[in-house]
């Protein structure tokens, strides 16, 4: 016993930690000097190195028995596979000698300490027995396996148990996200990151939460957890309690969780509402990033719940004063405003007065002389501009604006201005098939009615008299400054040939003439110098005959041969007959000549005046 314990110290003494003795393998039947001789053999290590210490003729069978019993019950009971708790006995370059209480010591990498900057000799570790004896003898062991082994063992007790784990977001990958679980990967899907999908998550890789382990496989080592499960939870219990707190007319406390282009939705505690854009402020907003941020506290009002949808309606405005309360007194008809262009439609454009108060100003409110086409041609959005109150419907939160009502109407004055019989000059801006429109002043135009563009000739449409952009003189018949109409004169700028027309056509004159237009009561010709005359159904032959209709005798573009029968400078018409009908004539037109309705007997064929059109030009 003397020499063994003396070994045992002297390896400690030395350093030397690669001593080991081989378990004693005792025959059942040995003799006496055979069992000595192998108790020899096993302790012959020891006197190699301590031979001072070790004489073989002192001690007896019995003795060298009882030293090994001894020496054997010193050495721990372990196997392969198992985790244990080791001695730091030396720490080299690259290497960790490490004791386990077992024959031989055994070595550890020294980047498997990367977690323990601080190791040093005497600290004791965890390491996995991972084989007994190499082929040198030494045992194998490994610190990274044990850590690894302690892990697992963690997570599969937490997957058992249905506990969460705290994990940390490392990398995005294809379908999810990878999370660090105690140093060892595991697997987020992106669908159970959140309750909700997440937009951008690279922004949460780095944290830390709390996770579920939804799936485990330790021969693939493949984790799958979930964040999703917790706060499902999470949101269960706190909806549970809220739904007992929550009441409509509410103010609370919520988060603003995420924006979107209709409103924001708000976390108030496991539940979210939603913040609509048009609940947000009395005023006009284009989107409610204007108004909110993301993780932006707010205090909003509880507009309508709906359990069975999971719906919860809230309200920011709400917790305003109302803008249209007192409107009328703060706005009264006639107040001239000044408010910025918010919003165009075709009917008009809105005006903010302030926020939460706008007023129309409508199309027909904008200009008192331009026909404005639509509200753009005269403002934009963003521009600041004056209007005048013409109405206030606080019920009905509207305001009716006038942007014309700042300026004078210069209708009221033209009648001062150009009094009937004024004789101007104007260009044609546009034509219709009743007559022309002349710009007089810029925005303000008079009509030259076809009837009045000639003193003669029966005006079919007024391109055959003027053009558009034509310089004309004409004169103001009339100036209707209620119904914003001009009646302009185009042939009263010239004398009246009429007042003299008997004297160059008097009653007896034979003349030739060419058809132009058929009416129910007779045909209008053409007898030169842009003169009409009429010539009755009674007087279209030189027989006699009833005629019923014009066209059984004759058609447009025909000549005739007639006689002036009557002159009437009054009703301004010349009546003739006709004395013969020459034979040489041009064809007869393939589309028969439309015959027109006269209305009195001094209609020479001109179509009614449509009041409507000429209010719409």
């Amino acid at each position: 016993m003397t020499i063994l314990v003396a070994a045992r110290h002297t390896a400690e003494a030395t350093g030397d930690h690669t001593f080991s003795m081989p378990e004693l393998e005792t025959p059942t039947a040995v003799t006496e000097r055979e069992k000595r001789d192998a108790q020899r053999a096993q302790l012959r290590p020891l006197v190699n190195r301590r031979p001072e210490l070790y004489d073989e003729d002192e001690y007896s069978s019995a003795e060298y028995e009882k030293m090994m019993e001894l020496y054997n019950g010193t050495l721990a009971s372990i196997d392969e596979g198992e985790i244990v708790k080791s001695k730091v006995l030396e720490i080299r370059d690259n290497m960790v000698v490490l004791d386990i209480g077992f024959k031989s010591e055994g070595s550890v990498p020294l980047e498997e300490f990367k977690d323990h900057p601080d190791l040093k000799p005497g600290d004791e570790v965890e390491v996995l027995l991972e084989h007994l004896e190499d082929q040198e003898g030494s045992v194998v062991l490994s610190k990274k396996k044990a850590d690894f082994m302690r892990v697992w063992e963690k997570i599969r007790v937490a997957y058992e148990n249905n506990t969460a784990v705290e994990g940390t977001l490392v990398k995005k990958i294809k379908g999810g996200v990878v999370v660090d679980l105690m140093g060892v990967d595991a697997f987020l899907p992106g669908s159970q990151i959140a309750l909700r999908r997440v937009p951008n998550i690279d922004e949460l890789l780095g944290q830390k939460f709390e996770f579920k382990i939804i799936k485990l496989n330790k021969r693939r080592r493949n984790i799958v957890v979930s964040r999703r499960v917790i706060l499902e939870n999470e949101r269960a219990g706190k909806r549970e309690k809220l739904m007992k707190e929550l009441e409509k007319d509410q103010v609370r406390k919520g988060v603003v969780k995420n924006i979107t282009d209709f409103g924001a939705f708000i976390d108030l505690g496991g539940v979210d509402g939603l913040l609509h854009i048009t609940d947000m402020s009395w005023g006009r907003i284009s989107h409610p990033s204007e108004l909110v941020q993301i993780g932006a506290e707010l205090e909003v009002k509880v507009l309508d719940i709906d359990w069975t949808r999971e719906r919860i309606s809230l309200g920011l405005k709400q917790l305003q004063s109302y803008p249209w309360k007192d409107v009328a007194e703060k706005y009264p008809v006639g107040t001239r405003v000044t408010g910025k262009v918010v919003s165009i439609t075709n009917y008009g454009a809105f005006i903010e007065l302030e926020p939460g108060i706008e007023g129309l100003v409508h199309i027909s409110e904008m200009s008192w002389t331009r026909n404005v086409r639509h509200p753009s041609k005269l403002v934009s959005i963003g521009e600041t501009i004056e209007a005048v109150v013409l109405k206030v419907d606080p019920n009905e939160e509207k305001i009716s604006l006038g942007m014309k009502q700042t300026e004078q109407d210069p209708w009221m004055v033209l009648p001062l201005k150009y009094p009937v019989g004024t004789r101007i000059s104007g260009k044609v801006r546009n034509l219709t098939s009743f007559g022309a429109f002349v710009e007089i002043e810029p925005g303000i135009d008079g009509l030259i009615h076809i009837s009045d563009m000639s003193w003669t000739k029966r005006v079919q449409h007024p391109s055959e008299v003027v053009k558009k952009g034509d310089s004309v003189d004409v004169v103001i018949l009339n100036i209707d400054s209620e119904n914003k109409r001009i009646s302009l004169g185009l042939k009263q700028a010239e004398e009246d040939p009429w007042l003299r027309i008997g004297e160059t056509y008097p009653v007896g004159t034979d003349i030739s003439g060419t058809v132009v237009r058929l009416m129910d009561k007779g045909v209008v010709v053409d007898i030169g110098n842009d003169i009409e005359g009429f010539v009755p159904l009674s007087q279209l032959t030189t027989t006699g005959k009833a005629v019923n209709s014009p066209a059984d005798v004759v058609y447009e573009t025909m000549k005739l041969d007639m006689r002036v029968l009557e002159v009437d400078p009054i009703h301004r018409r010349i009546v003739l007959g006709v004395t013969n009908i020459p034979e040489d004539q041009p064809p007869r037109p393939e589309t028969p000549s439309k015959i027109i309705p006269m209305e009195s007997e001094h209609d020479m064929g001109y179509p009614p005046v449509d009041m409507s059109v000429i209010d719409n030009e």
